[in-house]
């Protein structure tokens, strides 16, 4: 991925000049932001700060520059994997577990930024987070891995409780919630008029709507008929949001378990992700 942001090594292999980039910088093609680094035309904001303060963007912010989801208000700041030299005024320092990788890129590769991120993030957004880059087919299990040779028994069982078939941090959420109490969860099921459903325990269906989702007229009118057909078929239904999970999750759990007492949700036959 270009970041518009780049080494003299960089510039050079692609064919520029000392001279080259000395007249590029006077014209303003390019920027210098610390000895070494240039940003070009079309470098974000984010990533040019990251760089000048002396690392590169790394942790939570690059996992947001890659569009993987992690909540609203998880550890703001601009989150930099610093050089040994560089400044850490105004940014939040990051190491990751683990070997340190140079910082030859302006944006860490993603086994980088989930290294650092396991430590600013706590583990149910870290599992999130991973969920989302999974679910992009972004990055595997197995690249993850190997990229790291030694990996922390907490971060091996954290991975464990990884599922790529999650489609919002608020289903990950839920789902991690409820297995540690228990509950046998089903994630992404398939129901025949229904489709797919996010979360699954006997026949209680759990629709799980992500942070900051607002449904159009059309997209309402389909929810309601994906509900009439699961009750048809003899499903129990209940709808969440992410406000729901982070704020009132002893209330959903209430319900949740005031259905499940009484074995309204016990179904015989037995179901599978698709």
């Amino acid at each position: 991925m270009d970041w518009h942001v780049y080494r003299t090594k960089q510039l050079k292999a692609r064919g520029s000049t000392d001279w080259d980039i000395r007249k590029a910088t006077q014209r303003g093609d390019l920027n210098p932001l610390r000895p070494g680094w240039y940003a070009a035309a079309g470098a974000d904001p984010t990533v040019v700060a990251a760089v000048r303060a002396g690392g590169v963007l790394s942790c939570v912010s690059a996992l947001r520059m890659y569009g993987i989801w992690v909540a609203k208000n998880c550890c703001p700041g601009l989150h930099v994997r610093l050089s040994r030299h560089g400044e850490t005024a105004g940014v939040r320092r990051c190491h990751p577990f683990g070997p340190v990788p140079p910082t030859d890129q302006p944006v860490d590769a993603l086994p980088a930024a989930f290294a650092c991120a396991y430590h600013c993030m706590s583990t149910e957004e870290w599992i999130a987070a991973v969920d989302s880059a999974l679910n992009r087919r972004l990055v595997t299990v197995d690249e993850l891995l190997a990229a790291w040779p030694h990996v922390p028994s907490e971060v091996r069982r954290a991975l464990d409780r990884t599922n790529g078939r999650a489609e919002s941090g608020t289903e990950t959420f839920a789902r991690l919630r409820l297995q540690s109490l228990g509950f046998r969860v089903h994630c992404q099921v398939y129901i025949p008029k229904v489709g797919r459903v996010d979360l699954v325990i006997g026949r209680l269906i759990i629709e799980c709507d992500s942070e900051g989702y607002h449904s159009s007229p059309r997209q309402r009118r389909n929810d309601y008929r994906r509900d009439r057909w699961s009750q048809i078929g003899g499903w129990l239904v209940i709808r969440i949001d992410f406000v729901d999970v982070l704020n009132h999750w002893p209330e959903v759990l209430a319900e949740i378990r005031a259905i499940t007492r009484v074995d309204r949700h016990r179904r015989r036959t037995r179901i599978a992700p698709r």
